[in-house]
């Protein structure tokens, strides 16, 4: 956006549009997002928080796989209580600020954690796969192609 000039209806459209910024350490890594996704570039208050903090969990997964060598999986680890680690299967949301997410635990428990939007503090691990002659399951590419099939809200 820098110095460009912009209407007055440009500047609010830019405004309630999302944005993305990070800094990493090592900038030969290509460990960040650097843009916004087409399928997510609408605007911000026409979307549910669930459906918002989905989103961008989407994005972060798919990132994050994007550094995983073959021998690992997505998982994540949820602060506060006793939840552990679950091994990413899928994802949900159900408006207006409900996620879910659905996996396996450790010793590959069926897990299912629903948490309100308020709640969402989760941090992204890298396990070793279950079966070590199976490919990784890549969770990530298959929740974002899901983000182009999902109706607009309006």
């Amino acid at each position: 956006m820098g110095d460009e000039i912009m209407t007055t209806a440009e500047a609010v459209e830019a405004a309630a549009l999302p944005h993305l910024h990070e800094v990493h350490a090592d900038p030969e890594a290509n460990a960040g997002l650097s843009t916004v996704p087409a399928a997510l570039n609408k605007p911000v208050e026409k979307k549910s928080q669930a459906r918002w903090a989905y989103e961008r969990l989407i994005l972060y997964i798919q990132n994050f796989e994007k550094q995983l060598d073959s021998d690992h999986e997505v998982a994540m680890g949820f602060t506060g209580g006793d939840a552990g680690v679950l091994r990413i299967e899928g994802m949900g949301y159900f408006d207006p600020d409900i996620i879910t997410f659905y996996g396996s635990d450790g010793p590959g428990g069926k897990t299912q954690l629903v948490q309100h939007v308020s709640q969402l503090n989760v941090m992204l691990r890298a396990l070793p796969k279950p079966t070590e002659n199976a490919p990784a399951k890549r969770i990530g590419f298959r929740l974002a192609s899901d983000l182009g099939d999902d109706q607009d809200p309006e």
